[in-house]
């Protein structure tokens, strides 16, 4: 199996946590920060420029669902990025904006991955890219977790929360996707 690299997002209202990995060696790394924009379509050409110059496969896009696997506010803005990812890449694609279903409800198990694929053509001489919606419930938890104990201020400790969770979903991504 090719090695194919992954760029994770961690979508805020204020800020957008970027993290790299690739799928043969699963060695994740929380690399950005940008500041968040005011709409979907300037995220998504942000996010798009830094997976051209990290030289990415794939988008996965953390999908925040809450604890009983129901779509708040949030989910929903990671939705609209998805599809504006999609519709910049590929603005004629009949696929534009559809996400699937998303896994079994509560207190359900099934095999399905908790996240939703958007092919998109090649860009420009480049391979396709394919953007993914991956389940990121507690990535912000975990990433706290990480920071415990270092001496940092509340500000840089928030910065970095985001880039850590990226990372920290883009792994389960990547796990996921390794069985």
């Amino acid at each position: 199996m090719m090695s194919k690299r992954y760029l994770g997002v961690d979508l805020g209202t204020r800020r957008i946590g970027l993290a790299v990995g690739d799928s043969e060696g699963g060695v994740v790394t929380p690399v950005d920060v940008l500041d968040a924009r005011p709409t979907p379509e300037a995220n998504a050409r942000a996010i798009l420029e830094a997976a051209d110059e990290y030289g990415v496969d794939g988008i996965v896009i953390g999908l925040p669902l809450n604890m009983d696997g129901t779509e708040g506010p949030q989910a929903k803005l990671s939705r609209s990025l998805a599809k504006a990812i999609q519709e910049i890449v590929s603005p004629t694609s009949p696929q534009a904006g559809k996400a699937g279903t998303l896994p079994a409800s509560e207190g359900e198990q099934d095999d399905r991955p908790p996240d939703n694929v958007i092919s998109s053509p090649p860009r420009s001489g480049k391979s396709a890219i394919k953007v993914f919606l991956q389940d990121e419930r507690l990535s912000s938890f975990a990433a706290d977790g990480k920071l415990v104990g270092r001496d940092l201020t509340r500000k840089k400790k928030k910065a970095r929360q985001d880039a850590l969770a990226a990372a920290v979903l883009l792994q389960a991504f990547l796990e996921r996707h390794r069985k």
